[in-house]
């Protein structure tokens, strides 16, 4: 039993790094799908638009997905419309873009993911780049090649060119590892990026390594906690509704929070280095319901944003 609890508690500890190696796994599988089951190379003109769809739609639709699912995007931007205070508050206009700029690394994983992907395969780059008719970039691949390389270029990828298949095979070799070299490319500067924007991060944090360890779990615990509250509350209330609706009795009281409190409660969190306010919700217990300063603290918010170690 001990050893199950131990075993456990890694897997919850790791539950980051197992999330994004499943969405890796993800990727890699729905990359292969698109390949095998919906690609289909036109050796044509079309061969250079064909391919950049397949590149990069996915990519684009993986990230409209990250936002979607990224709470601080609904946190952000619900009720900007009525009041654009709240996206730009006075004082502090780069406010948003601070966080926008959070949501979009977040979001970002895994268009890169795909991107890494695909590139690596080089079936989609390979199409794409052999419909390409810049006249410097096909002197640089046709260099020592055939004078057919020029007219044939876009049937390689289907092998269909008239060309000797040493010199096909060869063109596609070419193009296959142009992609893969962009491939490792793509994954060496987001590493680098992600090492840099998480350093950057911690060098300028006001907070202790162990008081970042403690906001994190803090974070994790309310969320759990504040979806079982909204469970409970939600049942009772359409228990009551519905019993006092079909019963034709009055109903009894069941408190809940005042429109300006769902309000205060919904904004990012803002966090004083005075003030050990762990969450929103945590800042207006220990404060109550009052107006929201419009002069933000230094925000922190990378803590439910990356994995502590």
């Amino acid at each position: 039993m001990d050893g199950f609890q131990t075993i456990l508690k890694f897997f919850m500890n790791q539950k980051t790094a197992i999330g994004y190696s499943f969405m890796a796994l993800l990727t890699m599988g729905g990359e292969r799908v698109f390949s095998l089951v919906a690609f289909r190379c036109p050796c044509s003109n079309e061969n250079f638009r064909y391919g950049l769809v397949f590149l990069f739609s996915p990519a684009f639709v993986l990230l409209v997905i990250g936002y979607f699912l990224n709470s601080k995007t609904w946190k952000l931007f619900t009720g900007c419309w009525v009041n654009p205070r709240k996206i730009l508050p006075r004082g502090n206009t780069c406010h948003f873009f601070y966080i926008f700029g959070q949501i979009t690394l977040n979001a970002l994983v895994a268009p890169v993911m795909w991107l890494s992907v695909a590139l690596l395969n080089g079936t989609f780059y390979e199409c794409a780049m052999s419909g390409l008719k810049n006249p410097a970039y096909l002197h640089a691949v046709c260099h020592s090649k055939s004078a057919k390389c020029f007219d044939e270029l876009h049937k390689v990828a289907c092998d269909k060119s008239s060309m000797p298949f040493s010199e096909s095979d060869e063109l596609k070799r070419t193009l296959q590892a142009q992609s893969q070299i962009l491939g490792w490319c793509v994954i060496v500067t987001t590493a680098l990026l992600s090492l840099l924007t998480t350093c950057c991060a911690s060098c300028q944090s006001k907070v202790s390594h162990l008081q970042l360890m403690f906001w994190r779990v803090y974070a994790e615990k309310e969320k759990e906690q504040l979806e079982q509250i909204f469970q409970l509350y939600a049942t009772r209330l359409s228990e009551r509704n519905l019993k006092c609706f079909f019963e034709n009795k009055e109903p009894e009281a069941i408190p809940l929070p005042a429109f300006q409190a769902w309000e205060d409660a919904s904004q990012l969190h803002s966090f004083s280095s005075s003030k050990q306010h762990y969450s929103t919700i945590h800042r207006l217990v220990e404060e109550g319901q009052k107006e929201i300063n419009e002069e933000r603290e230094t925000m922190l918010d990378f803590v439910d944003g990356r994995e502590i170690p």
